[in-house]
């Protein structure tokens, strides 16, 4: 499953002003949220760029940064490995860094552009990782398995979005060799903005190719009779049809927490291999962030 990250980016950079106004009166125009007050620009936050007001002088607002950085420490929980039934903890840095809403560098997406962007889509590519590796001491069930390492990925992405509902197509592709092919996701946002707040949910699904599912969920004549596992073909299709939520809350002017959890289940070649000891999967990722 994908990294338990991308709401936030989608938000960062599809939300146009627009929009966040018509949200907000949803929540029936209460005060202007914290986030509107001090918020990092497209890809580096929940909300639009920070307003510089004009001195009590009537001076002119000052010119805004083109950089957006926020800084702070964060964790992945997820399971130890795609199909396991065990979970593991991964410490991750929450960086969310962005020049003029075109260059990023933001969760999993260690760099990122965007290539065509405007209020309502974006476009763009990034160098991604998304931690889908399997070690054969993680659980006496995989020896004679073999290890699959985890690796920087190609990723493709598109956004647009329509009032408080954003689509979002993105594709990864293992450049590191590590025979992990081509996975593809789609996923539907609805968000609402509050006071301090921001809350998104939607439902979403996976494709993998025949390289991935073989390699992940696949099991070889040698690697069945290395484990006692039973050989397991595979080819493309499916990997898992899940559920999104993000929920974030500004705590002051600079500091802000996140939360972002995917819950998927697994299905067909990933749902029957005899490596899947879970069909749920489970992936959450915590952050606190300074805003500068």
């Amino acid at each position: 499953m994908k990294p338990a990250m991308p709401i936030k980016t989608l938000w960062a950079k599809a939300l146009p002003a627009r929009t966040l106004a018509c949200a907000a009166l949803m929540a029936c125009a209460l005060a202007r949220p914290a986030w509107a007050d001090d918020a990092a620009a497209p890809s580096g936050s929940m909300a639009d760029s920070r307003v510089q007001i004009a001195s009590a002088s009537g001076s002119a607002a000052q010119a805004e940064s083109p950089w957006k950085i926020s800084i702070g420490p964060g964790a992945y929980f997820a399971p130890q490995y795609p199909g396991a039934r065990h979970m593991k903890i991964y410490p991750f840095p929450a960086l969310d860094i962005s020049y003029r809403d075109r260059i990023f560098s933001q969760g999993p997406d260690v760099l990122g552009v965007n290539l065509l962007a405007a209020e309502n889509y974006h476009l763009g590519a990034s160098l991604s990782f998304d931690f889908q590796s399997r070690t054969a001491s993680d659980d006496p069930h995989l020896h004679g398995l073999g290890n699959v390492d985890d690796g920087p990925k190609l990723r493709l992405f598109a956004d647009y979005t329509v009032w408080a509902f954003t689509g979002a197509l993105a594709m990864y592709q293992d450049i590191s060799g590590n025979g992990q092919g081509t996975t593809a996701s789609a996923d539907l946002y609805a968000s609402l903005p509050l006071p301090g707040w921001l809350f998104s949910v939607g439902p979403g699904l996976t494709w993998a190719s025949a390289v991935y599912t073989r390699t992940l969920f696949g099991v070889s004549a040698a690697q069945s009779a290395a484990s006692g596992l039973p050989q397991y073909a595979t080819g493309s299709g499916v990997r898992d049809l899940h559920m999104t939520f993000y929920a974030s809350h500004d705590f002051s002017k600079h500091w802000v927490g996140s939360v972002n959890a995917t819950l998927g289940r697994l299905e067909h070649y990933a749902a029957g291999s005899p490596i899947t000891e879970r069909r749920r999967e489970l992936t959450t990722f915590a952050a606190l962030d300074y805003r500068f």
